[in-house]
């Protein structure tokens, strides 16, 4: 099955009109000129053709084939997945810009089956490669050093052999993989459909939940009011797609024999159930010091007796709420990159010029942001809802971050370039790392400073704090669900018991909040990635201090890691570093610089 990685958006480049400056718009023509292109029913065609002629001239042959032609199989292999990830990329680019426009589902969903179809008689491929013994595969790999470079994704592929299934079942669950897609589009669309009243303003979800950062605390009760109103209203549906999805998810892990619901995104992340379970320990153990220490602090900033779910990412009383237009947002993440190093820089200004950010709150826009890969002969696509606040900033040089990394590692080429999520992260998080500290570096103030400080805290503490619970939710989730069908008030329950122990004591909750786990896409798109974010972080965090502290050579290192790309394990990555993501202590060093900046923050109360 050929997925989009993260939710992804039709180009026009004449450049969106706001109160921001002019919002860049994608140009998708270097992927394809529309839905008629020769170019695609071309690709089609051949990708159809493709498919036919790997599985006659190599099916129940894979173990005949010596160094030479097992090489062939693979590079054949990575063509036809180079073909249909450029594709569905397109398409998946196309409907997420416009949900609401049913063409444009149809055509993604028209363009999913197609390639499902063509593709299904390429399953053997993994399953007879399961089938090889070690022996003989160790020695190809020694005999030939272009089918050496492969041995990282043979590894992969042979991780899922003790859950490999008979090859009729696999290519009948192949095919069933379109029947999950419908449920994650019809929470999509359900999503981008929403409408919420906000003091006579009718709003999108994007809209809605930028209210809670409202400098009017009014403002931000009357958004989270309708956001759980809506949702209230919408419940049943949500708690339908995420009893299907945990359910369908609990046949296949049982009938592969994994473990835990966990076991695939750990296998996928080419990470050791034991070092997810030191991060969540080591971040679960840190609560009392890190979120809820802070939240005393902000409520004594507002001035209140009790923290209200709406005063969470509320802005601080002393903050100026200028708006960022984006020339200036631009110019602060470009002179960041550029001051770590030239190249970084480089890497990033085709973003800004060439179509590849589509930046604009749009009607039937998918919220949030993420930067898509693509495929490796094209070039990664940013998409931002971009509405000026520095947190907007700071998103832009999150996600121009992730387009650096997938622009160094696609010359690993389509098998070796994708990064595990653990490790998705980092370019990611060090791009807002190097943007927020030239940001204090230029703080004119010690109110400024404090703002920066106090925004930066908040934002660690969404992604690791936040995204640990989340990921503690989806365990208790997946696992109720293994009992039996969840009601909403069930779901609801599970919600509030982490949301509790992670906001800690300094919040109340008002009704209705215990629906808020309804928007999250990553539940339904991407079970367990969550943890990624927050393991992203401490690694960032720990890479940043080994950079504070001068290490000789640390730019070129940095910029081999990214052009590695899924070539290397997270172990022989962070080597060279000094650093070892297995070792407890890791993440607590990681933790402490969170820590430290609220230290930094009470001794500014003195």
């Amino acid at each position: 099955m050929f997925h989009l990685p993260t939710p992804v958006y039709d180009a026009n480049a004449s450049g969106t009109k706001s109160p921001f400056g002019n919002l860049p718009d994608w140009n998708l023509d270097d992927l394809y000129t529309g839905e008629d292109a020769t170019e695609l029913k071309r690709d089609l065609d051949w990708l159809e053709q493709a498919c036919a002629s790997f599985a006659t001239d190599y099916e129940d042959k894979l173990a005949t084939l010596d160094a030479a032609g097992l090489l062939d199989c693979v590079l054949r292999n990575e063509k036809i997945n180079q073909i249909a990830g450029r594709i569905m990329s397109y398409a998946g680019l196309r409907y997420y810009q416009l949900t609401t426009d049913s063409g444009r589902a149809k055509f993604m969903s028209d363009m999913q089956e197609k390639i499902t179809n063509f593709t299904t008689p390429l399953v053997f491929f993994t399953l007879e490669l399961n089938r090889l013994e070690d022996a003989h595969l160790d020695a190809l790999l020694a005999e030939n050093a272009d089918l050496a470079r492969y041995k990282p994704v043979f590894d992969r592929i042979r991780a899922m052999k003790p859950y490999q299934l008979s090859d009729e079942m696999e290519k009948f669950l192949h095919d069933l993989g379109v029947v999950g897609d419908a449920w994650e589009r019809l929470f999509d669309e359900t999503i981008a459909g929403l409408k919420f009243d906000v003091n006579g303003e009718t709003l999108g979800i994007e809209g809605t939940l930028n209210l809670l950062t409202d400098p009017d605390r009014d403002t931000r009760e009357a958004g989270a009011r309708e956001l759980a109103e809506v949702f209230g209203e919408n419940v049943k549906t949500f708690a339908r797609v995420h009893n299907t999805q945990a359910k369908e998810k609990e046949i296949m892990d049982r009938w592969r024999g994994m473990e835990t619901a966990q076991t695939g995104r750990h296998l996928s992340n080419q990470v050791e159930p034991e070092v997810v379970e030191a991060l969540r320990n080591a971040v679960v153990k840190a609560y009392p010091k890190l979120s809820h220490r802070y939240y005393a602090l902000k409520k004594k900033w507002l001035g209140l007796d009790k923290m209200q779910v709406w005063d969470r990412n509320a802005p601080l009383p002393m903050e100026d709420p200028k708006i960022v237009d984006w020339p200036t947002a631009e110019k602060i993440v470009m002179d960041a990159y550029s001051a770590f190093d030239p190249r970084m820089g480089e890497l990033a200004e085709p973003f800004f010029r060439k179509g590849w950010i589509d930046a604009g709150v749009k009607p039937g826009k998918a919220p949030g942001a993420f930067a898509h890969p693509t495929v490796t002969d094209v070039h990664p696509y940013v998409m931002l809802n971009y509405l000026g606040k520095p947190r907007d900033v700071m998103t832009l040089a999150h996600e121009l971050g992730h387009g650096v990394h997938q622009v160094l590692a696609a010359g690993q080429g389509e098998m070796l370039s994708s990064t595990p999520l653990t490790l998705a992260e980092t370019a990611s998080v060090f791009g807002e790392m190097l943007t927020f500290r030239k940001m204090l570096e230029n703080a004119k103030s010690k109110a400024e400073r404090k703002v920066l400080l106090a925004g930066k805290v908040e934002d660690m503490i969404n992604t690791v704090v936040r995204q640990i619970a989340f990921y503690d939710f989806e365990c208790k989730l997946h696992a109720a669900r293994r009992g039996g069908e969840l009601t909403p008030d069930d779901i609801n329950a599970l919600w509030m018991s982490v949301q509790a122990e992670s906001l800690g004591p300094e919040f109340e909750f008002i009704d209705g909040y215990e629906t808020f786990w309804a928007y999250i896409p990553h539940f339904i798109h991407s079970p367990f990635y969550v943890y990624a974010y927050a393991f992203g972080d401490g690694l960032v965090n720990a890479l940043y201090a080994v950079y504070a502290e001068g290490a000789e050579g640390f730019e070129d290192k940095y910029f081999d890691m990214l052009k590695a790309g899924g070539s290397k394990h997270h172990k022989e990555l962070l080597a060279p570093f000094g650093l070892d993501a297995s070792d407890p202590a890791f993440w607590d060093k990681g933790l402490s610089m969170i820590s430290g900046f609220i230290d930094e923050l009470e001794a500014m109360e003195d």
